[in-house]
């Protein structure tokens, strides 16, 4: 109603950004309301007879579903959480093992994405030796990529019997996940130029012209000390996704900006002491979920959350671990 409300658009537009998010909260509550006020309604109609066992069961389960939704959309409710993510996957103890881990995991978050309508960019990519992944970063764009992938931070175990070994004999491997949010230009994230130094070099992989023979991938180093705590703090990134150095540069200081926000969320939320403290190798002990292929078990050792149907997990069905995760400790 503020006559020079479109005095600026800018503002404007963001002033109805809000409107239109409080308005979705207070409709979708209404919405749970409504349910929950029929469903205590249920007992008395399945008495006189106008609605049977099996329909009360449809209503229940469906009130229920519409309140855990509406409860996990409340775990996200952190400034970061609509970003997008930067995934990084590194192999860990295991040998050939840990390699083909790793891409079993690479697998997995890639159907996971699809089958939410993410789309997943590979920003950098080192093959391992014989097979699978040394490391690789992906970024995953979509709303609240980071709000629900932050819960896969942390080593991934898996137990199995190894095709590897000549015996078939059971081994255990380890990978790290690591995701921070993808910045956008909302966010200021100052980078200083004194504490960046760049290197090129020849990108990786098969085919094109350029590639293997001109140095088109970037990898930026920087290094600086944090005022606060006086820790001296390393970033390394490589990007070889395009032909050219201009843009790889570009991705690897995105990158760079996601990484410093993340740690910037870590002193905010008073958890950087502890995470450092608590700082553990990829391999035994450190897991946060275990895959065992020969018992049918996948378990998440944050919030006891498992499941017996490991073929769904490889194949990216992996949402009732994050809504564990997040119900838990998203709050």
């Amino acid at each position: 109603m503020e006559p020079d409300f479109w005095g600026n658009p800018e503002a404007a537009q963001k002033q109805l950004q809000r409107v239109a998010s409080i308005k979705s909260w207070i409709t979708d509550y209404d919405a749970v309301a409504r349910k929950v006020e029929e469903l205590e309604m249920i007992p008395e109609f399945v008495e006189e007879g106008v609605v049977g066992d099996e329909e009360a069961d449809g209503i229940y389960l469906s009130t229920v579903e519409a309140v855990e939704a509406l409860e996990l959309r409340n775990m996200l409710r952190g400034e970061e959480d609509r970003l997008g993510a930067i995934v990084d996957i590194n192999a860990g103890a295991g040998g050939t093992e840990a390699l083909d881990w790793a891409s079993m995991l690479l697998r997995m978050y890639t159907r996971w994405c699809e089958a939410r309508g993410y789309r997943v960019k590979m920003l950098d990519f080192q093959a391992g030796d014989e097979v699978g992944v040394k490391s690789c970063t992906m970024e995953v764009e979509g709303e609240f990529a980071y709000g629900y992938l932050k819960s896969e931070n942390g080593v991934h175990r898996m137990v199995r019997l190894s095709p590897f070994n000549a015996n078939n004999k059971r081994q255990t491997t380890f990978a790290s996940v690591a995701v921070t949010p993808a910045v956008d230009d909302t966010i200021e994230v100052v980078v200083n130029p004194a504490n960046v130094v760049w290197e090129t070099y020849r990108s990786s992989g098969a085919g094109g012209q350029n590639v293997n023979k001109v140095e088109t991938a970037a990898r930026l180093r920087y290094h600086f000390k944090d005022e606060d705590t006086g820790e001296e703090v390393s970033y390394v990134i490589e990007n070889q996704e395009t032909r050219s150095q201009l843009m790889n540069k570009e991705n690897a200081m995105r990158i760079l900006r996601s990484k410093l926000y993340q740690y910037e969320l870590d002193k905010r939320m008073a958890t950087r002491q502890a995470i450092e403290a608590d700082k553990k190798r990829i391999e035994w002990g450190s897991q946060i979920r275990s895959y065992v292929f020969d018992d049918r078990r996948v378990k998440d050792h944050r919030t006891g959350h498992q499941t017996s149907n490991v073929d769904a997990v490889m194949d990216g069905d992996i949402d009732a671990f994050i809504k564990a995760y997040l119900m838990e400790f998203g709050g």
